[in-house]
């Protein structure tokens, strides 16, 4: 019986079918799979799930059928508290004060003062000519007349927005540009924002050609990502998927088949009984033999060379991520990045961000994904890649519109450029 969610509540059971994502939070009772946690919380590959394992509203159910009791429905949910935190980001975002409404205060008493000032000289430096003073006072308001601040702020902002344009970036916000120049700490999410996000297979072509066909053809038979990522790879290499039989996918373990009448498996090191290895893989086994294929996160283009130009301009870089201490530390330590925190949750990144910005820190966050969201919202400007989901897309006031992350730093260097005129 499908059931709307709106009619879900607490302790009622359901049943997620593989490929599907989860309507609710809940836990585990019955069956095992992997699951894709990504959108809420970064983690680049999926983990396994069986009886007793929790999980959220919006992670993708992979594998294998999966039975979940549901503790928590409606506003209780993880993706409501999500979207709570954001409300009360965006309530706090909405008190800035532009440059122009800034300079506005303190230039209408400042003129008064001056003009009355002048009145006050003249009627003085005349022995008492009224008239005289009050043409002068009225020459000193109408040559004061806030025209040229009025015309420069949407002037500048228009020729640096359309800088900004040239070289990939869209402005989505009116005061972002005054709010990036004003940015000492940037800080960035990791899976889809520095890195592409999608597994990379490394030196598949040091592997023989018949192993890498044995397993594109086993890895056809499944939905993982590290599998679909070998098969492209596999095929990019030109390699053609080996004539493997009775395909069948083994819930969070991995794939199977037969292959010249032997038994052949893709998936875990455990499952194929290899031994694992440091690096994220997947293992084949083969006539007796382990191979295990490594993957790699592949950096975006430009991120290093982003990251080095905020150190050297003296500014504090921090890394973000939901994924876990390996991946994370290892893109760390290849961008030249010393603060990184792994394992952060959606709430975690916001309350980062509020501690920084507690601390007197203007904040750049870099994010994609919607466990990015709040504290897209809650930093002092944001910015997002145009592969970013649409809820983190909504949240930022910049939106990066390429691939390449370089555009970032140059973005700072022309939003402060832009202030000073």
């Amino acid at each position: 019986v499908e059931t709307p969610i709106s009619a879900v509540g607490a302790r009622d059971v359901g049943l997620v079918r593989p490929g599907a994502r989860m309507p609710v939070d809940g836990v585990v009772i019955h069956g095992a799979s992997e699951v894709d946690r990504s959108l809420l919380t970064g983690e680049s590959l999926p983990v396994q799930a069986s009886e007793g394992t929790l999980v959220s509203a919006g992670e993708v159910n992979l594998t294998g059928p999966l039975t979940v009791r549901v503790p928590a429905a409606g506003k209780e949910s993880s993706l409501h508290r999500m979207a709570d935190l954001v409300a009360v980001a965006e309530g706090a975002k909405t008190r800035y004060t532009s440059l122009a409404d800034r300079a506005a205060k303190a230039y209408s008493p400042l003129v008064h003062i001056l003009s009355f000032s002048a009145f006050g000289y003249w009627m003085w430096a005349t022995g008492g000519d009224l008239r005289y003073a009050i043409n002068i006072s009225a020459a000193v308001l109408i040559i004061t007349c806030p025209c040229a601040l009025g015309l420069a702020v949407p002037a500048v902002i228009t020729s640096a927005s359309g800088k900004l344009f040239r070289k990939g970036l869209l402005i989505k916000h009116g005061t972002a540009l005054e709010r990036l120049a004003e940015v000492d700490t940037v800080v960035f999410d990791k899976t889809g924002t520095l890195t592409m996000g999608v597994p990379d297979p490394v030196a598949l072509e040091s592997h023989a050609p018949e192993d890498v066909a044995v397993a594109a053809a086993l890895a056809a038979g499944s939905s993982h990502p590290l599998a679909r990522a070998l098969a492209d790879g596999a095929k990019a290499l030109g390699i053609a998927p080996a004539d493997v039989t009775d395909l069948r996918e083994v819930p969070g373990q991995g794939v199977e088949g037969l292959w010249q009448g032997a038994r052949v498996r893709l998936g875990r090191a455990d499952w194929c009984g290899a031994e694992a290895v440091a690096s994220t893989a997947s293992y084949l086994a083969l006539a007796g033999r382990t191979h295990a294929f490594a993957f790699t996160d592949r950096p975006r283009q430009g991120a290093a060379e982003a990251v080095a130009a905020f150190l050297s301009a003296g500014m504090q870089v921090e890394l973000l991520s939901g994924d876990s201490e390996a991946p994370v530390r290892a893109l760390a330590d290849r961008l030249g990045i010393t603060r990184w925190r792994a394992g952060v949750l959606p709430a975690g990144k916001a309350a980062r961000i509020a501690e920084l910005t507690g601390e007197g820190r203007k904040v750049l966050m870099v994010g994609d994904g919607l466990n990015d969201t709040a504290a897209l919202t809650s930093a002092h400007v944001s910015i997002s890649p145009a592969t970013a989901l649409d809820a983190a897309r909504v949240a930022s006031d910049i939106v990066l519109l390429g691939q390449a992350m370089a555009p970032i730093a140059a973005a700072v260097r022309i939003g402060k450029q832009s202030a000073r005129r």
